[in-house]
């Protein structure tokens, strides 16, 4: 009986030990400070093995999306919109029709809209798209149990379509942040949201492609594109991976019909992640500014400039006072490479500019009458769209 006792103690510690080890491994919580208050969000630090094997699968998602599920909240808007009173009222030739009528004064009638969002922090914080809770006057978060606190916003970044809310509550069952940026297109992929406002509802699909812009959804692209079923309502849910692990942010669908079409779209969970720490600890998005407006190259175009290729982008514009006048850039000029990374579209050049902090001087390699320059320019913080 001791020796059973003795095998089944060390079999238990092994277990603990085991777990532990995992947690430490595959699990890193990320401090996050807000003016003196600490907020943890779980992030994955290592890429986890792929759960599938050629030929053979998993027989159900249930553990992953148990995982995951109580992280995934529905969230309800309300706002009061007032509809203005009638046009011909004022119109010289219609006011003769209404004299010795009592004046219609503006109606208010409130208006409601529902989304999802993911609990990123035990803490209260949750992630969500910024439509979802634009110019709303009241926000209300539905949680796994039922209940229903309002949540205030923290920040917002449209350029993402991302916001930040919180919620008076504590030991909430946060999601663990996955590493988006190791998903392959055939992963396999559940979005988890508010469909309709039908309840909480899971969607499998697979990664159908990565690293998707110029949709003109947002300002900054860099979308998952899934045919996992998203609806209006799943917008801010969550997209998960086959291990139960935040890979992206439902955000928008392709539709001609208004409902999916096996064509969504998420923002990855690296991104959102950024956004959120600086809205948690800004309350903004800091990013680089250089004010100008920059224009791709055409094969035309280049050719008309005496330029061999289409790589690098075309300064139409310098804004007065701004900092690439400060740092006497041109109209004209070509934009090469900045910081000797090579610049190939406007896009590229808007992203890598905005990556920089504000106040950071940066290197651009420009072609200026024919002959390669370097200018030195510090980049401002962008203005508020």
């Amino acid at each position: 009986m001791n020796i059973g006792k003795s095998i089944q103690f060390l079999f238990q510690v092994l277990t603990v030990g085991l777990a532990a080890f995992i947690v430490l491994v595959f699990l890193k919580p990320e401090l996050i400070d807000r003016g003196g208050t600490v907020v943890e969000i779980l992030q994955e630090t290592t890429a986890p093995a792929a759960i599938n094997t050629i030929g053979r699968g998993p027989v159900s998602y249930a553990d992953a999306v148990e995982q995951t599920s109580a992280s995934v909240v529905n969230i309800y808007t309300a706002k009061i919109v007032t509809e203005r009173a009638n046009p011909l009222q004022n119109d010289p030739f219609f006011k003769r029709f209404f004299e010795g009528t009592a004046p219609v004064t503006p109606r208010k009638r409130l208006e409601t809209s529902l989304g999802s969002g993911v609990i990123v922090s035990s803490q209260g914080y949750v992630l969500t798209n910024n439509h979802v809770i634009q110019g709303a006057d009241e926000i209300r978060v539905v949680l796994a149990n039922g209940e229903t606190p309002s949540a205030k916003v923290v920040g917002t970044d449209p350029d993402t379509d991302l916001a930040v809310l919180k919620i008076n509550y504590v030991k909430l069952p946060a999601i663990t942040i996955g590493q988006s940026k190791t998903l392959r297109v055939g992963d396999v992929v559940l979005a988890i949201g508010n469909p309709f406002g039908v309840g909480k509802t899971v969607t499998m699909g697979i990664v159908s492609a990565t690293g998707r812009n110029q949709l003109g959804i947002n300002t900054f692209e860099n979308f998952i594109q899934t045919d996992a079923a998203i609806n209006p309502g799943n917008s801010g849910g969550a997209l998960i991976n086959a291990n139960g692990k935040l890979v992206g942010i439902n955000t928008a669908i392709f539709s001609r019909s208004g409902g999916s079409q096996g064509i969504g779209f998420a923002i990855p969970a690296s991104l959102a992640r950024d956004v959120m720490q600086q809205i948690i600890e800004h309350g903004r998005v800091l990013r680089g500014w250089l004010g100008i407006e920059a224009q791709d190259l055409t094969p035309q175009l280049a050719e008309s400039l005496g330029f061999d290729n289409t790589e690098g982008v075309l300064i139409a514009a310098v804004l007065l006072g701004g900092p690439a006048d400060q740092a006497q850039l041109k109209a004209g000029d070509i934009i090469v490479t900045i910081n000797f990374k090579p610049v190939i579209n406007s896009r590229d050049s808007l992203n890598q500019i905005a990556g920089f902090a504000p106040d950071t001087s940066i290197t651009l390699g420009i072609i200026r009458q024919g002959k390669k320059i370097e200018v030195n320019a510090v980049v401002n913080e962008r203005p508020k769209r």
